[in-house]
């Protein structure tokens, strides 16, 4: 099953220096049928001005990744961890028992955006860490990327505590790529630029997402221009 979650669906919150939209229930928005998705609990796209940020915070139990758009976003947490992350570099904090951080964007003269997911900890109880990784924006192209994954293999894909993969894809008008997994998983699908197509019938314009379930096989075309997404296959 292909459920299609239009950009228009989300619920939006403008607080002047930041602008988010809510893929599922989140602070003051709240919708008893939009929870969660498998593991996944936050999907939120957020604006935030420059000079401005998330002051100093706690998160518990909870999968937390990051991933720029365009500008500039700074972490920094109680550990002592602090960095400073572009497009093409992701950061990734597992809270486990108990973190403090905040979150901020350091330029004086442009907006930061960002996607942050979040994602319940396949164990919990572990002890809270950081991590920033970086991948080649060349490789996105005509193909699908992993960032992050429980089963990373390399110094550029993040790791995490749960067992899913994201994926990020530039494809270019008249290409396509497929994807297909075992019997039992899920697959979230959010298009950041462009009009996507996932098994010719379904079409997906800019900040459309779709929950998959049940569908092993997935042909998904640039039919008629460029296209920039995400794909999360999950559990």
């Amino acid at each position: 099953m292909i459920q299609v979650y239009p950009a228009s669906s989300r619920y939006t919150a403008d607080h002047g220096w930041l602008k988010s939209n809510f893929s599922f229930s989140f602070a003051e928005y709240y919708d008893p049928n939009n929870l969660q998705f498998g593991s996944m609990r936050v999907l939120n796209d957020d604006w935030v001005a420059p000079g401005r940020g998330f002051g100093a915070h706690p998160h518990k139990e909870m999968e937390i990744v990051s991933i720029v758009l365009s500008g500039q976003l700074q972490h920094q947490d109680n550990a002592g961890n602090q960095a400073t992350t572009t497009f093409g570099g992701i950061q990734r904090m597992s809270a486990g028992t108990g973190i403090v951080h905040a979150e901020l964007n350091p330029s004086q003269s442009e907006p930061v955006e960002f996607l942050q997911l979040w994602f319940m900890p396949e164990i919990r109880g572990v002890e809270p860490s950081y991590e920033q990784t970086f991948f080649d924006t060349d490789a996105l192209n005509n193909a699908l990327l992993p960032i992050v994954s429980k089963h990373a293999t390399n110094e550029n894909v993040a790791t995490i505590n749960q067992d899913l993969t994201i994926y990020l894809a530039k494809v270019e008008a008249g290409k396509s790529i497929s994807f297909n997994q075992p019997a039992g998983r899920k697959v979230f699908l959010f298009v950041l630029e462009g009009l996507l197509a996932v098994n010719k019938d379904t079409k997906l314009g800019k900040r459309d997402a779709a929950r998959i379930t049940e569908q092993e096989s997935l042909f998904l075309e640039a039919s008629n221009q460029d296209v920039f997404f995400m794909l999360i296959d999950l559990v």
